[in-house]
């Protein structure tokens, strides 16, 4: 068979393993966590039996980190096992430069996290292997019910296949849902950071200088919002996948909708009141993609209509430069995610000029044409009038400065999805937001999914540069996340994805978002219109009221 990596062809028999075909052809393996060929990822000594080209994956790729976290989350719950016995483990959301362990009815101290991180390097140093055996579903569920870990049995009840792969290291056999790295000495580079109250963070490698790991963000409005969403979780009595379906199996969807948006009503309406409080006339608005701002703008000024004010609102999309002015990079291509695309100079006279009184003339933007339209539209601020402006560059500074800091109030929304698989494996609140793009990008925007799919790696490129970093400069946070929404977006994101197909560059991709969306049960039919037209999720599966009268 012929392999390629590279510039370079080799031919191989069949059966040999990736390994030996990277050192066959001479390719670097320094940072190659597994390769992926075709819309297969295949790990370092997986026997390769097709033609075809290897590709490598490292930190530098998304799926190559991954297998990273993968791995390092088995490390961890290992070494964990080893310093607290018995003691249950939940992985939970994103934190700063790593991933948030939690362990449920014990608060771990400086010295619990101290002691984990000094039996990680003991296991990391050691080389352990992973050990990959093919399992029956009957017996990892007898495995996981001896063990005590109800969460996984629960899951793999549901899971529709019989056979799987299952991991084993030192004797703990675990299920990441995913490839993994060969040995333990391949994820060596970590961090652990105690986070009192809550648990420790799991900090991966700095991508750019991989020989050390991230430095620990401290971003403490995003973990309240998280706590929020924890104690809702709490509330709704969800916190795993077969949580919902067991809702879904005895007809509680609907009430469990109600209270949920209920929950999300009761968040924007404590908003609304901060702002009151304050005085605040100048509301920004930001979030990255999908992230429901347009929804959310619109239910923030219902919520202050109730409080009296007559606010109006303003997208900063209407503020772009005309796009034959914008830049264009060495590669030919132009750069429409940074805020230089932004008439920053324009927006910033026309904030000090309306908390003046003053009448000025808003742009209007063609995203047809990719320019402004002659004529703007009037506006004018009555005293103490808000205005919401909603734009995805929102909350950088730099868009408002010699605007009165007294006279704004900053608001970040995104997704942060809080429901896991089981204990050990979450729902990544970016593969969320990209199903929720896929399926209003098709519905609503003519984008096939394998477009919006094709964009996705740019527009995160952009969120990491030009959103995430400004989130906690907000005056208010809120998430938008729902906890239903999976089975309802499963109904119109699963046949879209299926049909991608193995040849396509995004099939790895689809098929990773297709994994998840199996443990879910499709919402039925009739229960749809327990939807309200006013939920954020209706922006993105349609019958959204908001700019209707």
């Amino acid at each position: 068979m012929n392999i390629r990596c590279g510039n370079r062809t080799i031919e191989m028999e069949a059966g040999v393993t990736v390994m030996q075909c990277l050192l066959a052809l001479s390719a670097p393996t320094e940072g190659v966590l597994a390769v992926q060929q075709g819309g297969a990822v295949l790990e370092l000594y997986d026997e390769v039996r097709r033609d075809g080209e290897l590709r490598p994956l490292t930190l530098q790729s998304e799926e190559g980190r991954r297998i990273y976290e993968r791995s390092l989350r088995f490390v961890a719950l290992l070494a964990i096992r080893r310093v607290l016995p018995g003691q249950r483990v939940r992985i939970e959301y994103s934190v700063g430069g790593g991933v948030l362990l939690r362990t449920p009815g014990h608060e771990l101290s400086r010295e619990d996290c101290t002691a984990i991180e000094q039996e990680m390097r003991r296991i990391t140093g050691a080389n352990l292997p992973f050990d990959k055996r093919e399992w029956s579903l009957d017996d990892a569920i007898a495995y996981f019910a001896a063990d005590g870990q109800d969460d996984k049995v629960e899951l793999l009840r549901r899971r529709p296949f019989p056979f799987f792969n299952m991991y084993e290291c030192d004797g703990m056999w675990e299920y990441f849902y995913g490839a993994m790295t060969p040995s333990t000495w391949y994820v060596r580079i970590f961090g652990v950071e105690h986070l009192p109250g809550r648990g420790m963070a799991l900090l991966m490698p700095d991508p750019v200088q991989p020989e050390r790991s991230l430095a620990y963000i401290d971003r403490p409005k995003h973990l309240r919002v998280f706590d929020q969403s924890h104690e809702w979780c709490g509330i709704l009595g969800v916190k795993n996948a077969p949580d919902m379906d067991r809702l879904i199996e005895t007809k509680k969807l609907r009430s469990f909708i109600r209270i949920n948006e209920a929950l999300h009503a009761k968040a924007i309406a404590e908003i609304a009141d901060t702002i009151a409080a304050r005085g605040r006339q100048i509301i920004m608005i930001a979030g990255p993609s999908s992230s429901g701002k347009t929804t959310f703008t619109g239910r923030l000024e219902i919520a202050l209509r109730v409080l009296g004010y007559q606010p109006v609102q303003l997208s900063l999309d209407n503020y772009y430069l005309n796009r034959a002015d914008l830049p264009v990079e060495e590669d030919g291509s132009v750069d429409l995610e940074g805020i230089h695309t932004i008439d920053v100079p324009l927006f910033r006279e026309h904030m000090v000029r309306l908390l003046a009184g003053e009448t000025v003339e808003t742009p209007r933007f063609s995203f047809h044409r990719g320019e402004r339209e002659p004529q703007g539209v009037p506006l004018t601020l009555a005293p103490g009038q808000p205005v919401l402006v909603e734009g995805i560059h929102g909350l950088n500074p730099a868009l408002v400065e010699g605007v009165p800091e007294e006279a704004i109030h900053r608001i970040f929304v995104s997704a942060l999805t809080c429901i896991n698989l089981d204990d050990h494996n979450r729902i990544r609140t970016t593969d969320v937001r990209l199903l929720r793009r896929i399926v209003r990008d098709n519905q609503f925007r003519g984008t096939s999914p394998d477009e919006t799919l094709s964009m996705w790696p740019s527009v995160r490129r952009g969120e990491e540069t030009w959103i995430f970093p400004h989130q906690e400069r907000a005056d208010s946070m809120f998430n938008t996340a729902l906890h239903y929404e999976l089975p309802v977006l499963k109904r119109y994101a699963y046949g879209l994805l299926k049909a991608i197909t193995p040849d396509n560059p995004n099939y790895l991709t689809a098929r990773r978002l297709v994994k998840m969306l199996n443990y879910f049960t499709e919402v039925s039919e009739d229960v749809l219109d327990e939807v309200p037209p006013l939920s954020l999720l209706r922006e993105f599966i349609g019958g959204c009221t908001i700019d209707k009268d």
